[in-house]
């Protein structure tokens, strides 16, 4: 006999532990099914290691660059992969500690195991069944892939994926990243820092390739500048792997390169997990691309009573993306209307130094939706704040529409424009004008009072420069 809950969810990562959570304060009996560590890979093996990780990039780059300059002598410093990697692990758990913490407190129950989808809201676990009376959620996430029609399968030695590369006792002398998404960024910005040769491979024209050009342009500068080689517009053609290193043969700006290294990591995109979850009988399609089919507004597969969140209903595959529908669905599942989710007002950020982030369109969008727009832009380097921090990389650009004053698109790379893009995104879901942003009166000296020059010079009004 099943055992019955209200709701149950599969996954129990960013998008499935939150809407666990908002389910159970809205009154419903909910369980979450995992079958690793609660807090998925975001928490365990993705996003809050690799930022420990990256802080400790910071600092070491701070102290081998900058702490001279800022009149601190520092001697006899040298960074520890393996200490850094400890200390990301300890973060990582007190989080998913954390997350367990939250699933007691809200009463919902764990059920640890693998669910498989069954007919009528039905969830397998092991020779357990259980019952959803009202709905079944997906939220089984992604993991890495690599690109076996060229030989380059994870072994975890000597070809990595991020996941390996959280847990490496020291970093490898030379090391080539295939993949020059946030990912990809982001690990080739800390190994660097800790002392390794970095080849940045990507396949499209440029680092970075959803972001606006310029931020993308202004990234490979600062990477260059830090001995980061960038290869962008590559294809990779062969892989061959030893036991202690990997040859890569590459095309690229019509020349063929041949490139040794100690390892590689894969950060090429990931793959949604959607194999052996009993879709097919439960009635849940799939996209072409793959990921579950659902619908946008409803966020509910073509199972009646299942729904899908996350990574694995498609992109773009952000935790921050998943934790919202989260609340959506299960905001849904009670009953109630909530707030529509507008995707293009979901900010994107990749925690590298500088940091970029975005929100809304890129210019080359703008132009190719033939929009009449004005841009405005401001560098940190007439930014007082970023003077006295000596962090002066960098701008701010919004994509101002002529016509209304509406903010088409913002873009800032920054030392910290992870905390400074949520104005623009609180304008835009508000559908505040540039105008009104540059009403409000921005402290000094700030970061952020980049923003409102950039306001201003989409105006034609800019102060400082």
């Amino acid at each position: 006999m099943a055992t019955n809950f209200d709701v149950i969810i599969i996954g129990g990562g960013p998008a499935g532990y939150v809407c666990a959570i908002r389910c159970a304060q809205l009154g419903l009996a909910t369980a979450v099914v995992e079958r690793d560590k609660l807090g998925g890979v975001c928490v365990n093996i993705g996003c809050i290691p690799t930022k420990a990780l990256l802080h400790s990039a910071y600092v070491a780059n701070l102290v081998a660059h900058d702490a001279k300059e800022l009149g601190v002598e520092v001697s006899g410093a040298k960074a520890d992969y393996g200490v850094a990697m400890r200390r990301s692990r300890k973060v990582s758990e007190q989080n998913s500690k954390g997350v367990e913490f939250l699933m007691k407190k809200h009463k919902v129950t764990v059920i640890k195991g693998t669910g498989v989808l069954g007919r009528n809201r039905t969830v397998k676990v092991g020779n357990d069944e259980y019952q959803a009376r009202k709905a079944v959620v997906i939220a089984t996430g992604s993991r890495v892939k690599g690109i076996p029609q060229i030989g380059l399968e994870i072994n975890k030695t000597t070809v990595i994926s991020s996941d390996e590369a959280l847990f490496l006792e020291q970093v490898p002398k030379t090391l080539a990243v295939i993949g020059a998404g946030a990912v990809g960024c982001e690990f080739a910005d800390i190994f660097n820092a800790f002392g390794t040769k970095v080849t940045l491979i990507e396949a499209l024209p440029r680092i970075l390739p959803l972001e606006d050009a310029e931020s993308s342009d202004a990234l490979a500068k600062s990477y260059r500048k830090r001995g980061i080689t960038t290869v962008a517009g590559a294809k990779v053609t062969k892989a061959t792997v030893a036991a202690d290193k990997v040859t890569l043969e590459y095309e690229a700006g019509g020349k063929r390169e041949t490139l040794e290294v100690e390892k590689v990591l894969m950060a090429a995109g990931r793959a949604v997990n959607t194999e052996g979850m009993g879709f097919e009988q439960a009635g849940v399609q799939l996209t072409d691309r793959g990921f579950v089919k659902v619908n946008l507004e409803t966020l509910e597969t073509t199972a009646a009573g299942v729904y899908c969140i996350g990574d694995v209903a498609g992109p773009p595959m952000l935790a921050h993306k998943g934790s919202r529908e989260g609340v959506v669905v299960a905001e849904r599942i009670a009953g109630q209307h909530p707030h529509p989710i507008h995707y293009d007002n979901v900010p994107s950020v990749t925690y590298c130094h500088p940091e970029v982030a975005s929100i809304g369109l890129t210019e080359e969008q703008a132009k190719e939706r033939k929009l009449d727009y004005q841009v405005g832009r401001f560098p940190f380097s007439a930014n007082g704040r970023a003077r006295s921090t000596n962090e002066t990389e960098g701008f701010v650009k919004i994509l101002r529409d002529k016509k209304y004053g509406e903010i088409l698109g913002a873009h800032i790379v920054c030392s910290h424009a992870s905390e400074m893009i949520h104005e623009l995104t609180v304008a835009r879901e508000n559908e505040y004008t540039v105008e009104e942003v540059d009403l409000a009166i921005h402290a000094h000296p700030t970061l952020s009072e980049a923003i409102a020059e950039a306001a201003l010079d989409s105006m034609g009004r800019v102060i400082h420069i």
